[in-house]
């Protein structure tokens, strides 16, 4: 019986204690990884509509300046 307890108390209570440690940090982990994928998919989607603003302020400008060279030429 003497030999059960200390093989509960220095090998499977320390092995419990690390599994769990391991368990709670891959959570945390998994938490983390989400809340950054989701920044980033965030980023990208603000990325992306701000390049589509430029790309039509570009196409209004060369517009204009399609216009300009129109009324230059007459």
């Amino acid at each position: 019986m003497e030999t059960f307890d200390l093989f509960l108390k220095y090998i499977v209570v320390p092995v419990g204690a690390f599994v769990w440690m391991i368990y709670t940090k891959i959570n945390n982990h998994h938490t983390e990884i989400e809340v950054l994928k989701a920044q980033v998919e965030a980023t990208k989607i603000a990325h992306d509509r701000e390049f589509k603003e430029v790309r039509e302020n570009f196409k209004r400008v060369f517009e204009k300046l399609d216009g300009i060279e129109e009324a230059l030429r007459k």
